[in-house]
């Protein structure tokens, strides 16, 4: 091909009808014509690109895995410039750039952009213009993925901690309803003998009893309850009862004095129907309650998500308290740091102000240190959670006991796309978007490390306009699983 032809086909594409046809020749003249085939790389991830790409023909696209496979975040066509672009600061692609059908390019080496800028101003402006465009949809593309990672560890860490009480709440319905038939036939077995007054006053004493919590609530050991249901076993044993019931009545206050009242108000059939009774209906209050404290569980799961993600509110920034968003996400979080048996540590000064965010992005920036930080910690690691009001900024620090950040590193790890995780476990967005969201509300964030200890410190103006306050009653609490 001609250079005449070539500068001719570039004239006619819409995309470059802005650019003089000297400035054109001047490209041809400065550059390479290739032609590809359909999946070929012209720069592979990470790797540095030196040359500028303007599409002749066909098509160019790159594909970014941010931790859930390869997906398309933008294409180039006809017209279209990509690669290394005059003053771009760009180290190296996200992904790799492919030619997605049969493609014709002119290469220009980055050797001879100082030539370019001078003598083609107008091209200049429109690599300047697309790189803009391609910084901001990258930018955009990036926040969208991160938020969809961060969502998937929401729904992950929220259907494993729904699992265990949804789990005994069917468990416990569904021995309920074996119970209730149970305590119906006890209750008719009861009405069925003859009930003196005295045996009322007996049974109500004991019922009262096996509605008490035993030992003023305080948990048994395995030991304690165990010897205990072997003492009401031998009680019910030797006043010709079934010592099956030993084990619900083990579970409430009831005591062997209160069963010898029992005992002395009736005997044989009428005592049998009695104990039946009362350990029929210890058993279905107790499964009530497990099924109540399980659905209180789920309530409170729920109402931690509404919470962090800030759904019953309207979208902009408002009055935020700080201590309720980190409490929070550490409930969504808890599966995670159940799994690491980690120790929790909050530090927050009491009546701490509020800020001016919103309050599911602020909620974002803890999920994503807290989060990190959980990765970083060994079994049984420790977590601090440090908040303070200093001037009319509210300090947090988030602390962990992991290994630290390797100094060479450490100037990186605010950067787009880059992670120091294996692969497919990281995205490499989520400090980037922490310091855009810290940032976006006049806020800082920075971070300190060294091996054993690893701090970020995130800086946040004071919301003047209320007046401070929170729902902390000290200054320091510790959480752990």
């Amino acid at each position: 091909m001609s250079v005449t032809d070539l500068v001719d086909r570039l004239a006619a594409l819409p995309r470059l009808d802005g650019v003089p046809r000297e400035e054109l020749e001047w490209l041809v003249a400065h550059g390479t014509f290739e032609a590809h085939e359909a999946g070929h790389v012209l720069g592979p991830k990470d790797a540095r690109i030196e040359k500028l790409w303007i599409v002749v023909s066909g098509h160019v696209a790159i594909r970014v895995d941010r931790g859930a496979g390869p997906r398309l975040v933008t294409e180039w066509h006809a017209g279209e410039v990509t690669g290394m672009l005059p003053y771009s600061r760009m180290k190296g692609p996200p992904g790799d750039n492919y030619c997605a059908e049969k493609t014709e390019l002119l290469a220009v080496h980055e050797e001879h952009f100082p030539e370019l800028v001078h003598l083609c101003p107008l091209f200049t402006a429109y690599t300047v213009h697309t790189m803009l465009d391609r910084a901001r949809n990258f930018n955009t593309s990036a926040l969208q993925d991160e938020k969809m990672v961060s969502l998937g560890k929401l729904a992950a860490g929220l259907a494993h901690e729904l699992n265990n009480p949804a789990s005994a709440t069917k468990r416990g319905a569904n021995l309920l309803l074996h119970e209730l038939s149970g305590l119906d036939a006890a209750l008719r077995a009861l009405s069925a003998g003859e009930l003196t007054h005295e045996l009322v006053d007996a049974i109500e004493q004991v019922r009262q009893l096996c509605q008490t919590r035993p030992d003023g609530g305080v948990r048994r050991s395995s030991i304690e309850q165990a010897d205990r249901e072997d003492e009401i076993a031998d009680w019910l044993v030797s006043h010709q009862a079934d010592p099956a019931h030993a084990a619900p009545l083990a579970d409430t206050a009831v005591t062997v004095e209160a069963l010898d009242a029992l005992a002395n108000a009736a005997s044989g059939e009428a005592l049998d129907a009695a104990v039946r009774w009362l350990a029929a209906r210890s058993a279905t209050h107790a499964l009530a309650a497990d099924v109540e404290h399980a659905a209180t569980r789920i309530y409170e799961l729920v109402g931690a998500v509404k919470r962090f993600t800030y759904m019953d509110n309207l979208a902009g920034p408002e009055s935020v308290d700080v201590e309720a968003g980190i409490r929070d996400t550490l409930r969504v979080l808890d599966a995670k740091v159940k799994s690491k048996n980690a120790h929790i540590v909050l530090d927050i000064e009491p009546g701490l102000p509020r800020v001016r965010a919103t309050g599911g992005e602020l909620n974002q920036v803890w999920m994503n240190l807290i989060d990190n930080a959980l990765y970083a910690i060994p079994e049984s690691g420790r977590l601090d959670l440090i908040a303070r009001r200093e001037l009319d900024r509210v300090i947090v620090r988030v602390t962990d006991d992991g290994p630290g950040i390797p100094s060479d590193i450490l100037e990186r790890i605010f950067d787009p796309f880059f992670t120091s995780k294996p692969p497919g476990e990281g995205t490499g967005l989520g400090l980037d978007m922490t310091r855009r969201l810290v940032r976006r509300y006049h806020g800082d964030i920075s971070v300190e490390s060294r091996p054993g200890r690893t701090e970020f410190h995130v800086s946040l103006l004071v919301d003047k306009a209320v007046p401070a306050g929170g729902p902390s009653d000290g200054r320091s609490s510790a959480v752990s699983p």
